[in-house]
């Protein structure tokens, strides 16, 4: 009898691979920490909603005593309200969104800037107002050592979500700032479709200004909720490996996060999930 040829190794898993914890959502922090110390993943970006449920001090500790990085907070933002009462407590939801990725260990907190105000049809006076919240927002972050990073969604979430749609208009809002202050992320599902991307990321790099680089694919059909249809790595029309590859070619050396937003990859098996999009993005990242 011929033995059976043994399947392939699994592709290590690249230092600089980070899984976000949205992609996982169903695996509460401490289950995600003993599998990304299971599968040998270093990193992981955090969001503030499950942070709070153990605490951000509580949080850091589990995360740094597993020997993991945080890589990225996800989110601050929602800063294009008009009525003062309203700009106040989102800049003070910022400050303490900024508070607490500086006690987590990262120097990086991700912004979704937010959708018109209810009512209202002047993108460019709302984008305006992104920017007078990064004036008074920037300086408090960098005393405390972290960076806020500007991500442009898809125009399909301009109206409710995100009034910043692509990298050159993030990185205009982030010009008044040093880059050790205001930079941006790029986000392959939100960015894949435009053809000035390349020449923004481009700019991006020479200036030090990619805070952050997540992947996601574009699968279609879209599903009815779009906000959780990001589809698994490799699954869709993104040139995932071109993308990659575009970022190195600019110097950029920082962390590459998986986020994936997606109802039926939640309602699997977490710990499978994880191993899977790791699989994945080693062999993007090889």
């Amino acid at each position: 009898m011929t033995a059976a040829t043994p399947p392939p190794a699994p592709a290590p898993v690249p230092a600089r691979f980070s899984i976000n914890q949205m992609t996982v959502r169903q695996l509460p922090l401490p289950e995600l920490v003993r599998e990304c110390v299971r599968l040998g993943v270093r990193g992981v970006g955090l969001w503030r909603e499950p942070v709070a449920q153990y605490g951000p001090a509580a949080s850091a500790k589990l995360v740094r005593d597993a020997g993991l990085e945080v890589t990225s907070l996800c989110r601050g933002g929602f800063l294009t309200a008009v009525e003062p009462a309203a700009r106040a407590a989102a800049l003070a939801d910022n400050r303490a969104a900024i508070d607490e990725a500086a006690t987590l260990g990262t120097d990086t907190l991700v912004l979704v800037s937010g959708g018109l105000p209810p009512g209202s049809k002047d993108l460019a006076g709302a984008r305006a107002r992104v920017g007078e919240a990064l004036a008074a927002l920037g300086p408090y972050a960098a005393e405390r050592g972290v960076r806020l990073a500007i991500e442009p969604l898809h125009p399909m979430f301009a109206a409710d979500r995100c009034v910043v749609s692509t990298l050159d208009q993030a990185l205009a809002l982030a010009a008044p700032f040093p880059p050790s202050q205001v930079g941006v992320v790029v986000d392959t599902y939100h960015v894949w479709w435009d053809d000035t991307a390349p020449a923004a990321v481009a700019r991006a790099g020479a200036a030090g200004r990619i805070h952050a680089f997540q992947l996601a694919d574009w699968v279609t059909p879209l599903p009815a909720g779009v906000l959780n249809g990001r589809g698994q790595l490799g699954d869709g029309a993104v040139d995932l490996r071109w993308w990659v590859s575009l970022l190195d070619s600019v110097g950029y050396r920082g962390p590459v996060e998986a986020e994936l937003f997606n109802e039926e990859l939640w309602a699997g098996d977490g710990a499978a999930l994880l191993s899977d999009t790791t699989s994945r993005a080693a062999l993007l990242l090889s």
